[in-house]
């Protein structure tokens, strides 16, 4: 715990049997983190018996794979059910790394920010650390689309590594996202819909070979549906669409209790 406050890793896991141990084992050296929550999306190697293992872990199964997105949907059910007031996500192919959790953690709960992200852009640092060319400029180009259609100015809208507060996940629609990789960029919309401010810590960028990343074909189509989502916020700002995403009722909402 922080400061009274319980805290959940979840890890959405997909053949994850490598390097799984080494993630959860930096996790728990953090000294925060109340339980950890893996989720399983119909893993082909040992990814479920190695997780059952891990102490203060519980291990949820898909008995099919439901996708990235879907996998999380479970994740942040599990750990609502759970109690947590802090809930941070952590990809368990140690691409990014835990040590930051302490950082993440002490941002919200001392109240500063609701939402946490952990940058691979921000120090400046993505090509030395590995991240190929090409996946670097679509970044920085969607990014920046996507900054002009949602009024912000993120340095990157497509990490993985993310901690919430409970009242973001209690209040955003996240359960109408996609299932797939896009997932991440329609919830991170969300949170900017509803009105809650994001922090960005800068993380350092890991790229090797048990990292999972999609190949060129579905990095494509996800950055269609980045630029897709960015423009539904944008038509759902000036109120020329309504969206399941970005329903009107809950900006007014969230706009009402920052006022009282």
């Amino acid at each position: 715990m922080y400061l009274g406050k319980s805290i959940a890793v979840v890890m959405p896991a997909y053949n994850a049997a490598k390097t799984l141990r080494r993630t959860y084992d930096e996790v728990m050296a953090q000294g925060v983190v109340d339980r950890v929550i893996v989720v399983d999306d119909g893993s082909r190697d040992e990814t479920v018996s190695l997780a059952r293992q891990l102490p203060l872990t519980e291990v949820i199964v898909h008995a099919r794979n439901l996708g990235y997105g879907g996998n999380q949907k479970t994740c942040y059910r599990a750990a609502l059910a759970t109690g947590a007031d802090i809930v941070i996500m952590v990809h368990p192919d140690y691409q990014y790394t835990p040590r930051l959790i302490p950082a993440m953690v002490a941002m919200i709960a001392n109240g500063l920010y609701p939402c946490v992200l952990g940058s691979r852009i921000l120090g400046g640092h993505a090509l030395e650390g590995g991240m190929p060319w090409w996946k670097y400029a679509a970044n920085r180009g969607l990014t920046l689309v996507e900054n002009i259609l949602c009024e912000t100015k993120l340095a990157e809208w497509h990490t993985g590594y993310r901690a919430f507060a409970r009242e973001v996940l209690e209040n955003v629609p996240w359960a109408e996202n996609s299932d797939d990789f896009v997932f991440d960029n329609q919830m991170l919309a969300q949170v900017l819909w509803g009105g809650f401010t994001v922090a960005e810590v800068s993380c350092p960028t890991k790229y090797f070979a048990e990292a999972s990343s999609i190949g060129f074909g579905r990095s494509v189509r996800y950055g269609f549906g980045c630029l897709g989502t960015g423009l539904l916020f944008r038509l759902a700002r000036w109120e020329l669409v309504r969206s399941r995403l970005f329903p009107a009722e809950h900006r007014a909402q969230r706009r009402a209790s920052r006022a009282s």
